[in-house]
């Protein structure tokens, strides 16, 4: 994949369709690691945090101590890819990694759940985009390049090495979000 070989990249496990990630980024060659604990970060390229319930997943960083280790991956540098409840846990009333604030359930409850082609700019045209009780952006810093909106709400972002979405793309089976992931994760390596 790149000059250094298979990228390794940790997802985050507490809760959440975490192994739907793995197996995604797993069949475009990287290396895949659960991450549970701090030690689970040690040696990691970058981070998927996935969809799911963010308060379990608030609960679960809480009670495993990975605030400050996760905040610690970012200023390192290394990539970060959050879906759904991922972008809500890399907010400014989360984890602080992200200039943003999350709005949670803004599109309704698990019945309001819907499909959307959101144009993304990657090669091969839009993407098919699952939102299933999604938050959007609701306010971002300067830094923050909104990069797709449904209705006029952003619902995918990027600032520095962190890309933030709404939505689910391991549930449509289109890999290009984690390819991208992937390909600046093997970039800033071997940088």
């Amino acid at each position: 994949m790149t000059a250094g070989g298979a990228p390794t990249v940790g997802v985050l496990a507490l809760q959440g369709d975490f192994a739907a990630h793995r197996t995604m980024l797993e069949g475009l060659g990287a290396i895949v690691r659960e991450v549970r604990v701090p030690a689970d970060l040690d040696g990691l390229d970058g981070l998927v945090m996935p969809g799911g319930e963010s308060t379990t997943m608030t609960l679960g960083i809480e009670r495993e101590g990975l605030a400050g280790p996760l905040r610690a991956f970012h200023a390192a540098g290394r990539p970060i890819f959050g879906t759904c409840a991922g972008l809500i846990m890399l907010d400014r009333e989360h984890l602080g990694i992200m200039d943003i604030l999350a709005a949670r359930n803004a599109f309704g409850r698990q019945v309001h759940s819907f499909e959307e082609d959101l144009d993304l700019g990657l090669e091969g045209g839009p993407m098919r985009a699952v939102f299933i009780r999604a938050p959007l952006i609701a306010e971002h810093g300067p830094g923050v390049e909104i990069l797709a909106s449904v209705d006029g709400h952003p619902v995918a972002a990027r600032e520095g090495t962190v890309l933030a979405i709404s939505f689910h793309p391991e549930l449509s089976g289109d890999a290009r979000l984690h390819g991208q992931f992937l390909e600046a994760v093997g970039r800033l390596r071997d940088g």
